[in-house]
């Protein structure tokens, strides 16, 4: 990170963490101000940050190389693939030294530089996130906004922005500019640092509210049945007319409703009496040949994939059908627009609100199965600074109970876990031809027929195009 302090540098850095932990990416930020904290317990003002203070340089470059001696030890030997150094680094000698350092470990460096001058940003900021800092926490609002300004002045003197045409003209970095009003990147090196780009320059921080909700309850639901595409049960229409009502209570003129392409959730979606728009991507997790099945039956059937599941169900994939981690691949373009968008309301499926929910919660692979997301339930998200505060609103419509705890012999079996990936072959007798998946108005099917015809066009192709005899 590189800027002046209170550019949101730290909010930047949470977000994309929980991001690319989200996506699968190990990542940890490495704070520099929390170095400092500990080496220095009590702070005393904005003079510990002045470049004459050689007493003070010496313990800030100190904490500076603390972090970054976790920063290698986190990426080659705890199994990290990105660390977030989250400093000032307002300096082309820091700057210089973090290549240095970069280039002795073999570690790609990706500069993130947040430019702000909007004096009303930076005071939201410090009043919303510094003033609560440890360094302030015995003074009061005034004083600590007084010489959080002066620290920054302090930094300011001295202060060399990324230069994309001259100094910096080979370096790899994104300019923030203004909380996201433009941007400016310089040299991409790979698809991590693409993703990188990508995703901030979709986040914002204007306030709003993500409310996430499941269909009403199903025929399916009723009967324990697994996937499926059922209307809703007497209850879940019930359901959908009290979320109307919440729906119109909340008074948002410009709410969004997004719901997938199953009938339960657009019986539910068309209740509301607003538009409403449909994504295939929000559908539930593809059971596969397990499909309509109630969990029992699974286990009768098919008992060796049964207890795979249960052993790690996030990595675990139903034959011909998905797995959690292909469930977050597969809505990760609806997080990116949920970070654009303001004010929405999500309703689908059990899984898919708890890929949704881990995201805005940082809960780990593990957890995400795991997340409790009752039917008739709505949750109402709001982002704050660091985070996000979640509130449980029930509809009070009764409905039966989807959640399936997590066995308890396996929360004690702590051996390696098998996971399934798609050459895994089945551990159960081969089973029938699956069934598809119907979605509304047939579209699934006619869907999958499609693909079918594109991935055979597609073999002909790269047959075609191929050289002679060159096919193993």
């Amino acid at each position: 990170m590189v800027g002046l302090p209170a550019r949101g540098k730290t909010y930047m850095s949470k977000k994309l963490t929980r991001y690319l932990n989200w996506i699968g990416m190990p990542t940890k930020v490495f704070n520099v101000g929390e170095y400092r904290r500990e080496a220095v317990k009590n702070y005393s003002s904005y003079d510990f940050f002045k470049a004459d203070n050689e007493s003070a340089v010496k313990i800030r470059q100190q904490c500076a190389l603390a972090a970054l001696r976790d920063v290698e030890s986190y990426l080659t030997e705890e199994g990290g693939q990105v660390a977030v150094f989250d400093a000032t680094n307002t300096t082309r000698e820091r700057r210089d030294m973090i290549l240095d350092f970069g280039s002795e470990n073999g570690f790609k460096i990706f500069f993130i530089e947040s430019v702000c001058d909007d004096p009303s940003v930076i005071a939201t900021n410090i009043m919303e996130v510094k003033v609560s800092c440890p360094d302030y926490q015995d003074c009061n609002k005034t004083d600590a906004m007084e010489d959080f300004h002066k620290r920054i002045e302090c930094y300011r003197v001295h202060y060399e922005p990324l230069d994309p045409d001259q100094y910096d003209r080979s370096l790899s970095f994104i300019k923030v500019i203004d909380v996201g009003r433009r941007f400016l990147v310089n040299r991409i090196q790979d698809h991590v640092q693409s993703k990188i780009v990508y995703y901030l320059m979709n986040i914002h921080v204007q306030p709003r509210v993500i409310y996430l909700c499941r269909h009403g309850e199903s025929m399916h639901n009723l009967q324990g049945r697994l996937g499926g595409d059922s209307g809703l049960s007497p209850r879940g229409r019930k359901f959908s007319g009290a979320l109307s009502t919440f729906v119109k209570e909340q008074n948002l003129t410009d709410l969004k409703v997004w719901t997938n392409q199953m009938c339960c959730s657009i019986q539910t979606a068309e209740s509301l009496g607003v538009p409403y728009e449909q994504w295939k991507a929000l559908n539930e997790i593809d059971a596969g040949v397990c499909e309509e099945m109630t969990y029992d039956e699974v286990k009768e059937k098919y008992p060796e994939e049964f207890a795979l599941r249960d052993q790690d169900k996030y990595y675990y994939r139903y034959p011909t059908g998905e797995s959690y981690q292909d469930l977050v691949q597969r809505v990760e373009p609806v997080i990116m627009e949920l970070e654009r968008q303001e004010n929405v309301l999500v309703i689908c499926h059990q899984a898919v609100m708890r890929c949704l929910l881990a995201y805005f919660l940082d809960k780990s692979a593990e957890e995400m199965p795991y997340l409790k997301c009752p039917l008739h339930t709505v949750l109402k998200l709001t982002p704050i600074a660091y985070g996000c505060k979640v509130e449980s609103i029930s509809l009070n419509v009764e409905a039966v109970n989807t959640h399936r705890e997590r066995p308890e012999e396996m929360k004690k079996n702590s051996g390696t876990l098998i996971r399934r990936n798609s050459v895994t072959p089945l551990t159960s007798p081969e089973p029938n031809i699956k069934k598809p998946r119907d979605n509304y108005s047939g579209r699934g099917t006619y869907t999958r027929s499609l693909q079918n015809i594109k991935n055979t066009f597609l073999i002909l192709s790269c047959t075609h195009f191929c050289p002679q005899n060159s096919i193993n």
